[in-house]
């Protein structure tokens, strides 16, 4: 009998496949469509590791599946091409990036193709082709002209040896992730794009969406939306006024204040013996990136002003300090220490040796001095207020409401929504990206350039690094620079900073819809069919700004008609995300460690199918689980068993055959529906072995079996469909139908215990009644040993699984 060969199989079967365009999507009004949606790959230097295909994986079953169900669908790929790692590369071998991109992604395409993905490459995409960033561009001109883009003097994070400005993420333990040298803030020029005008749409509108719950979470933590007050403080010996922010008025227990080294009054509040310190301390807190500032691990560090504010409610002079904790981009730049009821604040006290005032009686009654970060007793309990006045007896959240009225009432502060949120830093000091189609006259000031001028390409350059002044290589090109205000006609200079890497991905899967359109960013028609994407799934790595940006610009689209209205909304119907793949022993995969799984070995020893299954069935799909290389031979022994079970073909199988492959069908079905994908192959598993073991399955059985397995080892299932001379591709079947009545067993095990412990296993007839089931147990010898001469008090039973003899 011949044996399965992976290797000559699975390329004639891709080949097959894109020659008739078997997976390519189309519009039909006749059916109802569905859009799976993978974060599309950024094509780096090193390839795809095992990890990668995770994720595409698990949307081709679902879409296959959703084919086989009669939908129209559309499951596209992209290359997400822009950013550093290209250009860092075109800086160290000088050679342009756009040559290391089209290399990069030959190496990505020929890679997944060699998976057997039902992708639509048709449709395929890359966001450093013009045509492509053509209507980047234009999404960003449209944005300046309904007043959601402008540009802002903006404190942002600077690599001393790079000369580059960097985004927060691009900073790894306060240095630069590009060369690892020191950084520190510098105030610059951006482009920034209003995302704040749609703060409270990004979090209401989350509940018309079917995300996971922990995603809409992050989206609401980082949007940070919160309803307070601001409190107006009155420097002691001065003026001024020092405005703080919070959803906590916990006053009566305030012991100091903190302010942003950014703050605007803080030369001002620091007195002449605090000068050079609070400048130190400032020049340090430069050289940190604002997630590091921020870590709830991060050691808390301060320095004094020298001023003091005068506390509302207590009459009390209390120090305000300088600490990095504090982001003036947060609330006002200024907090109030409540150190009795905020571990963050008790920590700064304790170690600063400032007042721990009790105002909260602690969740067992507590109301002795807070001296240990255990007794904290944190905001937001259901508790009662203590030495705290007019507020002492009330519970803590009537108590913050009764503190604004009273604050409002006296002048003192004035009820607020405030968000974290802030508007978004859209412009980098870099070559490769999408340049900005603005040009900055002396009369007229900013303009876009016209819309008929798109796309505005990126210029050749001789040098990829930054400049010595820190302006993006792009500002040497002074033939390109130089250029006419679009409006006046005067000399004016093009914008020579590009934008991030976030830009292309953000409206990418509106663009699937429609590819090759010159005209306008996708047909109306054509959006209207395929959105919003159905299902998008994705690393939990991504779903916070990256869905918050695609969300905000998707909007933005919708509001200016660019999204049909029967769009609605939102993108995506539903996000959901899936577990990391670690290096064996549990650790993540890394160069460093040398750990790194290449998917293309892993196809080469086993084949493309062995590895689909494998992914799917290493563990369940939304945790961390670590490759293991005798799992997959595991399931190549699998795909050997079910590549010759055409031997036991018969005109008539056994009944609990038929009976099991309509529990198949049934488990497989609802199981992708739920990623439950280990589940589901571990049934059809179960149902192979049934049928070596009787060694007698049905045409008509085993069609139905190749149908299920389709999705997951796509090639196998071509193989054997075609063997069993079926004239069309198994793609082109219908997803079985499960029999209710085959589904039910005919005999069931049920587990008999005696006085709580199990003594045996017992087959009975399928829901049989208590007492049929007792006289069975009663024969089995375990049961007779440990209940002869005894008298039987009570039976517990559990139909169909579970009979307890207490004697």
């Amino acid at each position: 009998m011949e044996k399965y060969n992976p290797k000559s199989i699975e390329s004639k079967w891709q080949r097959t496949w894109e020659d008739n365009q078997q997976f390519a999507a189309h519009e039909d009004s006749k059916k109802e469509k569905f859009y799976g949606l993978v974060e599309f790959p950024y094509p780096s230097g090193e390839g795809l590791h095992v990890g990668h295909p995770l994720s595409y994986i698990a949307m081709d079953v679902i879409c296959h599946y959703k084919r086989f169900n009669g939908k129209s669908v559309l499951y596209p790929i992209g290359f997400d091409s822009f950013g550093l790692p290209a250009e860092n590369f075109a800086i160290k071998k000088g050679i342009n990036p756009a040559i290391v991109t089209k290399n990069n992604i030959k190496t990505y395409t020929k890679q997944i193709k060699s998976l057997g993905f039902s992708f639509d490459w048709q449709r395929s995409l890359s966001t450093t082709d013009p045509e492509y960033y053509k209507w980047t561009q234009w999404i960003f001109i449209q944005m300046f002209k309904h007043g959601l883009a402008y540009k802002n003097k903006q404190a942002i994070n600077w690599c001393l040896d790079c000369k580059i400005g960097l985004a927060n993420e691009e900073v790894v333990n306060g240095v630069c992730e590009r060369c690892g040298g020191e950084v520190v803030k510098k105030e610059k020029e951006q482009w920034m794009l209003k995302i704040t005008e749609y703060a409270d749409r990004l979090i209401d509108d989350l509940d018309q969406t079917d995300y996971l719950d922990k995603i809409k979470i992050q989206q609401k933590n980082w949007i940070g939306r919160s309803e307070g007050i601001n409190i107006d403080y009155q420097v002691v010996d001065s003026d001024l006024k020092l405005t703080c922010y919070t959803t906590t008025p916990v006053n009566f227990g305030a012991s100091f204040l903190v302010i942003s080294p950014e703050h605007p009054l803080v030369d001002q509040l620091t007195t002449t013996g605090n000068k050079k310190q609070v400048q130190d301390y400032i020049k340090q807190s430069q050289k940190k990136a604002d997630l590091e500032r921020t870590m709830e691990k991060q050691e808390k560090t301060g320095v004094e002003t020298g001023s003091f504010v005068l506390n509302h409610v207590t009459g009390e002079k209390i120090p305000v300090w300088v600490a990095d904790f504090v982001l003036m981009t947060v609330g006002t730049g200024a907090v109030q220490g409540c150190p009795g009821h905020d571990k963050r604040d008790f920590e700064f006290a304790k170690k600063y040796n400032l007042p721990i005032k009790r105002v909260v009686v602690g969740e067992k009654g507590e109301t002795d001095e807070i001296t240990e970060i255990e007794k904290v007793v944190e905001k937001g309990i259901k508790s009662k207020m203590i030495n705290s006045d007019f507020l002492d007896g009330m519970d803590f959240q009537e108590a913050m409401q009764k503190t604004m009225d009273h604050f409002e009432k006296k002048g003192w502060g004035k009820r607020t929504v405030n968000f974290k949120l802030r508007d978004w830093v859209f412009s980098r000091q870099r070559y490769w990206g999408e340049p900005i189609p603005m040009v900055y006259c002396e009369v007229c000031g900013w303009q876009p350039i016209s819309e008929k001028e798109l796309p505005l390409v990126l210029p050749e350059v001789e040098k990829y690094e930054p400049t010595d002044d820190g302006e993006s290589p792009l500002s040497q090109m002074t033939d390109w620079v130089n250029t006419k205000c679009p409006k006046c006609g005067a000399q004016a200079k093009r914008e020579t900073d590009t934008m991030p890497n976030w830009a292309g991905s953000n409206w990418y899967f509106l663009r699937y819809c429609d590819p090759k359109n010159n005209k306008e960013l996708a047909d109306k028609k054509k959006l209207e069919y395929w959105g919003p994407v159905d299902w998008y799934n994705g690393g939990m790595e991504h779903t916070t700004l990256h869905l918050l940006y695609s969300r905000f610009v998707y909007k933005f689209l919708y509001d200016i008609n660019a999204v049909p209205k029967k769009c609605g909304v939102e993108p995506y119907k539903k996000r959901t995300s899936h577990g990391m793949v670690l290096g064996e022993g549990g650790v993540k995969m890394s160069k460093s460690k040398g750990n790194v799984i290449n998917p293309d070995d892993v196809v080469k020893e086993f084949g493309a199918d062995a590895f689909r299954l494998y992914e799917m069935f290493m563990g369940p799909f939304d945790q961390d689980i670590p490759w293991d290389t005798k799992g997959i031979v595991g399931v190549k022994r699998f795909i050997d068993k079910v590549f010759e079970i055409d031997q036991y073909l018969v005109d008539k199988e056994p009944e609990n055959v038929t009976r099991e492959l309509h529990k198949t069908i049934k488990k497989v079905g609802e199981d992708i529906e739920v990623m439950g994908f280990n589940t589901a192959i571990a049934q059809m598993m179960i149902f192979i072995n049934l049928v070596i073991k009787e060694k007698q399955i049905t045409t008509e059985s085993l069609n139905k079996f190749l149908t299920l397995l389709a999705p997951f080892a796509p090639h196998v299932a071509e193989e054997i469909n075609q063997n069993l001379e079926n004239k069309e591709s198994v793609f082109e079947n219908i997803w079985p139908v499960f029999d209710e009545k085959l589904i039910v067993d005919l005999e069931v095990k049920i587990a008999v215990q005696v006085n709580g412990k199990v003594r045996a296993t017992i087959v009975a007839p399928a829901s049989s009644p208590e007492g049929i089931v007792l006289e069975i147990a009663k024969e089995d010898t375990n049961i007779i040993k440990f209940t002869k001469e005894k008298e039987i008090k009570k039976v517990i039973y559990i139909q169909d699984r579970l009979l307890n003899i207490v004697v």
